[in-house]
C-alpha cells in the first residue's frame, strides 16, 4: 500500500500525519485513525496500512503536536514492564493537558483536511482509535453527526465524558473492551446508555486482554484479540462506508 506524511493546518500549527491508501489510484472512503498515546510508530504505520488495503483512505494525525514532532517521547522497539510503566508517567501530562475543547478545535481541522483530498471519495467518513485515542474518536464523532457514519474504539476510556455524553451519538458504533479496563458491571450500565440514546453499536469484552491488547509493539498485545479487533472494525466500515 502507498503511503505519505502529510501536515495538516490546525488553529495551534502543523500536525504531522500519516496516510496510507490503496494503491490504485481511485477515490476511497475516509477514515480518521487516532494512535494510542504512544503515537505514530511502526506498529501504527502496519496498522494504517492494513485498514487501507481493505479499500480505505486513512489519516493518522499527531494529535499531540502542539509538545513536539514524531515520537513526542523517545520509543523503544518494544514497550514493555518498567519501561512501559515510566512512558505512561512521561506522556500522562499530555494527555490530561489534551482537553475536550483542544480535541473538537483539532478534530475540525483533522475531518476539514481528510474529506478535503482529491483521493477520499465524496460522503461520510468514519473515526476509529486505541487508548487515549478511542476517547479522541468518540469525541469527534458526537462533535461531527452529519460528517462520521461509524465510529469504533478499542482498549479506550470512551465513558470518560459521563455516558450522557455517548447520548447524542449518531453513528453506528463499536466499542471492544479490555477485561481488564471494565468490568461486567460498567459495561452493562454503558451499553444500557447506548440502548437508551437508540444508538446502533456492537459493545463487548474481549475475553483475556489486557489494555493495549491491539498493539503488537507491545507487552499488552493479544493476537487472538487483535484479528478480532480487525474483524469488527472492517465489518463495521463496510457496513456503513461506500467502498469502490
Amino acid at each position: 500500500m502507498p503511503s505519505k506524511t502529510l501536515w495538516i493546518p490546525t488553529a495551534d500549527g502543523q500536525a504531522e500525519a500519516f496516510a496510507a491508501y490503496p494503491e490504485d489510484g481511485g477515490r476511497h472512503p475516509g477514515v480518521l485513525m487516532y494512535a494510542d498515546a504512544f503515537g505514530i510508530r511502526p506498529a501504527l504505520r502496519e496498522m494504517a496500512l492494513e485498514l487501507a488495503g481493505h479499500g480505505y483512505y486513512v489519516l493518522v494525525p499527531h494529535f499531540f503536536y502542539r509538545h513536539g514532532p514524531v515520537p513526542v517521547v523517545e520509543l523503544p522497539e518494544y514497550i514493555a514492564g518498567e519501561a512501559r510503566s515510566a512512558l505512561i508517567g512521561e506522556l500522562m501530562p499530555l494527555i490530561r493537558a489534551h482537553t475536550a475543547e483542544l480535541t473538537l478545535r483539532d478534530a475540525d481541522a483533522y475531518l476539514g483536511f481528510l474529506t478535503g483530498l482529491p483521493e477520499v471519495s465524496a460522503g461520510p467518513v468514519a473515526v476509529t482509535g486505541y487508548c487515549v485515542g478511542g476517547l479522541l474518536a468518540v469525541r469527534t464523532a458526537v462533535a461531527h453527526p452529519a460528517q462520521v457514519a461509524a465510529v469504533a474504539a478499542f482498549h479506550a476510556p470512551v465513558g470518560a465524558d459521563g455516558l450522557e455524553s455517548l447520548s447524542t451519538l449518531t453513528a453506528h458504533v463499536h466499542f471492544g473492551h479490555a477485561e481488564t479496563d471494565l468490568t461486567a458491571d460498567a459495561l452493562g450500565e454503558l451499553n444500557q446508555a447506548l440502548d437508551a440514546a437508540g444508538v446502533d453499536y456492537t459493545s463487548e469484552i474481549y475475553p483475556g486482554t489486557v489494555h493495549g491488547f491491539t498493539m503488537s509493539d507491545t507487552d499488552a498485545f493479544n493476537p487472538a484479540a487483535a484479528r478480532r479487533h480487525w474483524d469488527r472494525l472492517v465489518s463495521l466500515l463496510d457496513r456503513t462506508l461506500t467502498t469502490t
